[in-house]
């Protein structure tokens, strides 16, 4: 062999070596770019699916809360029905009393009828009075002291000594807070 053969099988042997080379970083570069092609698709369908989690529960979260709050104008539709009723009740109550102090029954019986079943029809619809009595502790939050006066006994210094006007609840609302006398 020649010098210019050798020189020549040299000369393609490094071509097809450089071939190869360039065929393999070709395909490392198609392979690669393969991999960060379907990464870049997988990191954006997590993303996707995060963002459809959020949505997800953010809908249920205000589906939750637009039934709550429903639920709730239910409960207090008829407060201002009920505020206007509450002196019509106040007023059979002194009717009452002041009718059992007179002789006649037949009077008083029909006023406690009406009465009756007035309260058993706003009951009904969830109005409350709230259970007070002289001798409880008084709670600013619960109650409303029109004024102090100086206690009978020791025992009822800050307690409730009169409850001038019932309290109501409407379902778990306060819609009148009783107004008391508490002793100092």
């Amino acid at each position: 062999m020649s010098k210019k053969d050798k020189k020549e099988d040299i000369e393609k042997e490094q071509l097809e070596s450089v071939q190869n080379e360039t065929e393999t970083v070709e395909a490392e570069a198609q392979q690669s770019e393969e991999q960060s092609l379907e990464e870049k698709l997988q990191n954006e369908l997590k993303q996707e699916k995060d963002k459809f989690l959020r949505l997800f529960a953010e809908f249920e979260n205000y589906k939750r809360r637009t039934s709550k709050e429903r639920i709730e104008l239910f409960k207090t539709a008829n407060e201002d029905v009920m505020k206007a009723l509450l002196p019509v009740l106040d007023d059979f109550d002194r009717a009452y009393a002041e009718i059992s102090k007179t002789k006649e029954k037949d009077l008083l019986k029909g006023v406690e009828l009406i009465s009756n079943k007035l309260k058993s029809t706003l009951e009904q619809k969830g109005l409350a009075p709230i259970k007070i009595k002289s001798g409880d502790v008084f709670n600013a939050d619960n109650h409303e002291a029109i004024t102090q006066i100086p206690a009978p006994s020791e025992d009822l210094k800050g307690k409730i000594i009169d409850v001038v006007e019932k309290g109501y609840t409407l379902g778990d609302k306060i819609i009148r807070f009783p107004k008391v006398v508490i002793g100092q």
